[in-house]
């Protein structure tokens, strides 16, 4: 399927900048738009919903800004996640400040609610969910979303375990609507790759933590250089959902490298937890995809954006030329 409508025309190359847990805000969000692909973060990286609605009411004004300021180069829109899970207090709330604030793109995590649909919906926003198998990308389409993001194998953040050719035929098999890729693509020859497999976007958190903009401390950047894909660990230990992270994060915070096959507990009823419990585990054991052997420096978001342009330029050429 093409790329939706609303956003025809408004993408200077087929990339979602995939919204990281406490890595991605308002700042790295804007400068993606203004480069024309879509700039996203997490509702749960604001404390509050009263500071989620803040982050909003920035966006709306910074891109409205952009946009007069610039009207040859309109930005993209940007995008929403909601951790739209029972035991999250704030996705209700969260989800009515979205529509208060007309979000472009809301990305739903952990639950694709057609209440979510519906709502989004309402005011013409599109409507993402991840998956990482082909059981929750037929509960998605059930549920009306516009698009699914298949989170395949070496992702980074909560990452799936199936080959990204098998996953993207099997969500296409149950699935009519947007399908994005997700799952080492660090590269603008691996955007190319993935619309030849079959998606419609491409998904890049890790490529991501190493811009000037993201909001990973110095050390994470300099471990995410000196990683590779061998050091990109998947356990459900930390968070309770099998995540990946990188090997020197995990030993450095002591966790016992034969017993990470065992999991954590999931639970967001406590209204702080988010950001108390889990943010303290995910602030001290870094999360990166097995993309990280292809990235050696930090850049401007902008710079970062047109390398990617020009590399996914340059293969369409090779290829066309064989």
């Amino acid at each position: 399927m093409p790329v939706p409508t609303s956003l025809d025309n408004r993408l200077s190359l087929p990339l979602i900048a995939a919204p990281m847990f406490l890595i991605s805000g308002p700042e790295l969000a804007q400068a993606c738009c203004k480069a024309g692909i879509v700039g996203s973060f997490p509702a749960l990286n604001q404390r509050t919903s009263e500071g989620f609605e803040d982050w909003l009411q920035q966006m709306n004004s910074e891109l409205a800004a952009h946009a007069e300021t610039h009207p040859d180069q309109p930005p993209a829109p940007y995008a929403v996640n909601l951790i739209v899970h029972k035991t999250n207090p704030r996705w209700q709330a969260d989800l009515e400040l979205c529509v208060k604030h007309r979000v472009p793109i809301v990305i739903t995590s952990l639950g694709a609610a057609s209440q979510v649909v519906e709502a989004v919906h309402s005011y013409g926003g599109l409507v993402f969910h991840d998956v990482t198998n082909q059981k929750h990308a037929r509960k998605a389409a059930e549920a009306g979303v516009d698009g699914i993001i298949a989170v395949a194998a070496g992702a980074g953040g909560h990452a799936g375990t199936i080959n990204p050719f098998v996953l993207v035929s099997e969500v296409r098999a149950v699935f009519d609507g947007t399908i994005i890729l997700a799952g080492c693509l660090s590269t603008g020859q691996d955007i190319l790759a993935a619309r030849a497999m079959g998606a419609d976007l491409a998904y890049m958190g890790t490529r991501f933590i190493n811009t000037e903009e993201s909001r990973a401390e110095p050390a994470y950047k300099d471990m995410v250089i000196s990683a590779v894909s061998g050091d990109i660990i998947h356990t459900p230990a930390v968070s309770g959902i099998p995540a990946s992270f990188m090997r020197q994060s995990l030993e450095a915070a002591g966790y016992p490298m034969d017993q990470l096959h065992q999991a954590g507990t999931i639970d967001y009823g406590d209204k702080l937890k988010p950001v108390n419990d889990e943010a303290k585990a995910w602030k001290t054991v870094w999360s990166a995809g097995q993309g990280v052997s292809a990235i050696e420096s930090v850049l401007p978001t902008r710079e970062l954006v047109a390398r990617l342009k020009r590399e996914y330029e340059a293969a369409r050429e090779r290829l066309a030329s064989l």
